[in-house]
């Protein structure tokens, strides 16, 4: 079987239809492969990280090595350098309570988790593109299908002698349009949720680190105050 004589033995809408839906998987795959990539480098970063983290190394002495590269930060390493600076500034003024530094501390983390997620926002917006192409894809192959069972029908309806040759074009293209907008839609629609998963990996990741080091921040208050 040739897919390019099929393809070119159908009419032209289904034609168009095909053509519409082959750019729709390119620029699916496109997109799955490029945020695939972004997704795994901020999750491994933010697994080392973690890793690090709870290693035992002292806080200060974690907050001194990352300073020195502070402007290249991301993920959970801007965070933790963020709520530690916090932190630390507020322990050297005797006028803040515990309370009053824990929550400064947290407010200034919260708001740099929120930094880090507009980041991602630009992935959303893909992913959201993903999602319609997984949504639409499947409609517009149906209207090629439709097409072309039509054509099998207007075919049997204006002889009285019904021969396969004159139904397998009409049935060919509905089955064209039907395969390749399944090969674009499945793809897609697994990849969106997918992508969508690890978004909430990270989110949920960036979460719980915030909510261990809070813990940790609020038993040492006292030494680090003055």
């Amino acid at each position: 079987m040739n897919i390019i004589n099929l393809f070119l033995k159908t009419s032209f809408l289904v034609q168009l239809i095909i053509f519409i839906l082959i750019v729709f998987s390119i620029i699916s795959w496109a997109i799955i492969f490029q945020k695939t990539k972004m997704l795994n480098i901020a999750i491994h970063k933010m697994e080392v990280f973690r890793n690090l983290f709870e290693s035992g190394i002292e806080i200060s002495s974690l907050y001194k090595k990352i300073q020195v590269r502070n402007n290249s930060l991301m993920g959970l390493e801007q965070i933790f350098y963020i709520g530690f600076k916090e932190f630390y500034s507020l322990c050297q003024n005797n006028m803040y309570t515990p309370e009053i530094i824990m929550d400064s501390t947290s407010r200034a983390m919260m708001i740099s988790i929120n930094r880090e997620l507009e980041l991602l926002e630009t992935l959303d917006d893909y992913i959201a593109f993903l999602g319609t192409i997984g949504s639409i894809s499947p409609y517009i192959g149906l209207c090629g299908t439709i097409w072309g069972i039509m054509r099998a029908f207007i075919s049997i309806g204006s002889v009285k002698q019904v021969t396969l040759q004159m139904i397998a074009p009409g049935i060919a293209e509905s089955l064209i349009a039907t395969a390749i907008s399944l090969f674009t839609a499945i793809p897609a629609v697994i990849a969106y949720n997918q992508l969508n998963q690890r978004i909430n990996k990270l989110e949920q990741g960036y979460n719980n680190f915030i909510e261990e080091f809070l813990a940790i921040l609020y038993r040492q208050t006292y030494i680090y105050k003055k």
